[in-house]
């Protein structure tokens, strides 16, 4: 069952349930013109998360200016923790599961706080153009209500909110025949998000969110991450050659998707910290976007690369994402300082 919860409104049977459904329509950076529609499951988990405590999500997206190559992916970039709790008040504790996952869940919620835990995609349905029912992806959830008599739930993830029930909710709490007897199976990693204190809004949610971009600045790699890229990219794609289809998957998810996605959510924070007064060109914007647009251009070229079997090693790409971070990155820093 993938129902929007738009659809759903507590009953008097719902009393012992914990949290409460909602109506929940997708952020601003989840709708409209988008390059990559999804980015990764953390990061689009917390926008909507953040959307739907009614914060503007965008003002945390500073941290974008530290993504870095790592060798073999580009950063699997994430909100910072420390940056949500200064910004809007929201503190994130890790959640010990001592007892089952669903009675930790309800624990939590009870109290009004969300839990964020990782899961089987296998059981969300809201992928079924993806993995629903056919593979098992790691991916996070933010959990905000819970009714274990009627085996319902409601989470967000990827780009909206939605819920789940019967089977489903059995297989996302390992309550299935095949998982019992299997003490072996190891807890989640999972924590819960509270409000401690009141978040900052108008002026001084832009003023803080500019000292963060300040701070990530400093952090940036000192060196373009683009490069360090193009210098191991023929061995790589010698190994997606020989590999296929099957692990260019994860390949352009790690690569092509996080350095494209990552700068496109710099292109909209840029744009929206220019219109809260601090003044940042739409130049710099627009060569994040490029960023972003290009490492598209780029994925669409090794797909048929690889379909007709034929090495390109994708030079003028590379030229343009190169140009294109330091056009971003090179001014921004400059402009902070």
């Amino acid at each position: 069952m993938n129902t929007p919860a738009a659809n759903f409104a507590l009953t008097p049977d719902d009393a012992g349930a914990a949290g409460c459904l909602r109506e929940h329509s997708s952020h601003a950076l989840h709708q409209g013109e988008r390059v990559w529609v999804e980015t990764n499951c953390y990061v689009d988990v917390w926008i909507e998360l953040l959307h739907g405590m009614g914060f503007d999500p965008r003002a945390a997206l500073a941290f974008t200016v530290t993504q870095d190559f790592e060798g073999d992916q580009f950063t699997f970039f994430k909100f910072p923790l420390e940056d949500i709790e200064h910004l809007y008040g929201t503190q994130v504790t890790e959640l010990a599961i001592y007892d089952s996952l669903e009675d930790r869940v309800q624990a939590q919620t009870l109290r009004g706080h969300t839990v964020l835990v990782e899961v089987d995609g296998y059981y969300l349905p809201n992928t079924r153009a993806t993995s629903y029912r056919r593979e098992h992806p790691k991916t996070t959830v933010g959990i905000d209500f819970i009714d274990p008599a009627g085996k319902r739930l409601g989470y967000f993830h990827n780009t909206g909110y939605h819920t789940l029930d019967d089977e489903d909710y059995d297989g996302l709490f390992r309550k299935l025949p095949q998982f019992s007897g299997q003490a072996d199976l190891l807890f989640p990693y999972a924590e819960f998000a509270k409000r401690v204190r009141a978040p900052l809004e108008g002026e001084a949610l832009a003023r803080a969110s500019a000292q963060l971009l300040r701070g990530h600045l400093a952090r940036r790699p000192q060196r373009n991450p683009v490069t360090e890229w193009r210098a191991t990219f023929p061995t790589q794609l010698d190994m997606l050659l020989e590999r296929g289809e099957r692990f260019f998957h994860p390949y352009s998810f790690n690569l092509m998707r996080q350095l494209g996605a990552n700068f496109e959510f710099l292109s909209k924070y840029l744009l929206w910290l220019d219109a809260q007064g601090v003044v940042v060109p739409h130049e710099i914007a627009a060569s994040a976007q490029k960023v972003a647009s290009e490492a598209m251009v780029m994925q669409f070229r090794l797909v048929r690369a690889m379909a007709r079997n034929r090495r390109d090693t994708c030079d003028d790409c590379f030229d343009v994402l190169e140009a294109s971070y330091s056009d971003t990155l090179d001014p921004l820093a400059a402009l902070m300082a």
